[in-house]
């Protein structure tokens, strides 16, 4: 059977996927094509304006001591603007979401090159805090490649966002001294030339989304799998069974993508200040910086299909052992070797992953497609704050400890999601054992 591409509108795209799965798959892979070419100029948004957002704000104070608040307000922003951009797209559908909070953090990152231009902190702390919705958009875009996929594509589709944000991710920071000088040549700080690039980056996601995403994926998800008006005796029970299940599947999916998220933060935000109390230069500071955000990103595509073929549960436990495994390497590392510090750095960014990407699956497969939008977006308030903890309790644990004793203590915290998988397992086969009883 062959299926046209062109579908005019949300209900005629509806219409047309209740007659042909094969149009649903269709209309998938167009969306994930879409996603993917936002999450290039996405990750270039991100990663240009955090960059130097610290550089700017201590060029601006004339001290370092507020460094780390430019993280901080992205982080906060970020939050703030996940719930924001889930409850957007709850209502209207991923296309104005999307569309609205990626324009948002391009308002922010502008705002950024007005207070350079200027010499506002205050002006450059509110813009920062505005930029952070480019943060959140960027990452809740990986759920608009699962609103049409089968179940088991949900994971590859959100691998092909992360992959798709890595280009636009490596791209940004290498545009920086190019963005500097054109900056100048026009008579801004050089400081405030990435954040140009950030608006424009986050300009043009914004646009590709509000233009090419019709129809909306989540708008035609939510209707292909609206429930009958009316629910008989036999099928009540089902019901009620299936949704305590996905209570069960939320918190697991939360928890995985919460403690990947606290233990690499906490462990990358305090590799380069442990670094550089041992002598290592910028340039070593650098390349296992470099190395971690490699490893965070590009083996997705592998992650992807393995967590759809072998399942989610055996690559939580692969999260779970990999973290633990960094955190040992990093604790036992040789203040002078590169290369083992590189290694566990690398380690760190896969259990991440590896994190990321089976709690996204595990969240996905435990929504109903009529809320889900609105509780990706609260699930994602908590990863956001969940790293902004994870840095804060880095710096205090490796103050009143050492950098081993905080890579060692990250490793055992991310050995809890072991625990949690099987809570999960028990109690879905016990649920199981008791809807057969009845």
């Amino acid at each position: 059977m062959k299926t046209n591409a062109s579908f005019t509108t949300n209900e005629d795209a509806i219409t047309r996927c209740k007659d042909s799965s094969e149009h649903q798959q269709v209309l998938y892979k167009r969306t994930l094509i879409i996603i993917m070419i936002a999450q290039v100029f996405g990750g270039a948004g991100l990663a240009a304006g955090i960059t130097v957002g610290a550089l700017l704000a201590q060029d601006m104070l004339g001290t370092d001591s507020f460094s780390g608040v430019p993280v901080a307000l992205f982080t906060l922003g970020s939050a703030g603007a996940a719930l924001f951009v889930g409850r957007l797209s709850q209502r209207y559908g991923r296309r104005i979401g999307l569309s609205v909070g990626f324009l948002i953090g391009g308002i922010g990152a502008m705002g950024a090159v007005a207070a350079a231009v200027s010499n506002s902190i205050i002006l450059l702390f509110i813009s920062l805090l505005i930029y952070g919705a480019g943060t959140a958009t960027n990452l809740q875009t990986r759920y608009a490649g699962t609103d049409l996929a089968k179940p088991s594509q949900r994971a590859t589709a959100v691998s092909f966002a992360m992959v798709s944000t890595t280009f636009g991710a490596v791209a940004g920071p290498n545009l920086v001294d190019v963005m500097g000088r054109f900056a100048e040549s026009i008579g801004i700080p050089p400081l405030g030339g990435p954040f140009i690039l950030a608006f424009a980056a986050y300009t043009l996601a914004g646009i590709v989304i509000f233009i090419l995403m019709r129809p909306d994926p989540y708008l035609v998800a939510r209707a292909l799998s609206a429930p009958q008006k009316t629910v008989d005796d036999g099928l009540a029970t089902e019901v009620i069974t299936s949704s305590e299940r996905n209570k069960r599947g939320v918190f697991l999916g939360s928890t995985v993508m919460i403690l990947t998220q606290i233990v690499m933060v906490a462990v990358m935000t305090m590799t380069p200040v442990h670094m550089g109390h041992h002598g290592h230069g910028l340039t070593a500071i650098g390349l296992i910086i470099g190395i971690h955000i490699g490893a965070m990103y590009l083996p997705s595509l592998v992650t992807g299909v393995l967590v759809d073929k072998i399942g989610r549960m055996p690559m939580v436990l692969a999260s779970a052992l990999t973290l633990l495994a960094a955190g040992i390497l990093a604790a036992m590392a040789p203040t002078d070797s590169i290369l083992i510090l590189a290694i566990a750095l690398a380690l760190l960014g896969l259990g991440w992953n590896f994190g990321l990407i089976s709690g996204t699956a595990i969240l996905v497969d435990s929504t109903d497609p009529a809320t889900r939008a609105k509780t990706q977006g609260t699930v994602d308030v908590f990863v956001a704050l969940s790293g902004a903890t994870g840095g804060v309790l880095s710096g205090v644990i490796v103050a009143f400890s050492s950098y081993p004793a905080l890579s060692i203590g990250g490793g055992i915290v991310s050995l809890v999601l072991i625990p949690a998988m099987i809570w999960f397992l028990v109690a879905s086969r016990q649920t199981g054992r008791n809807k057969g009883v009845s």
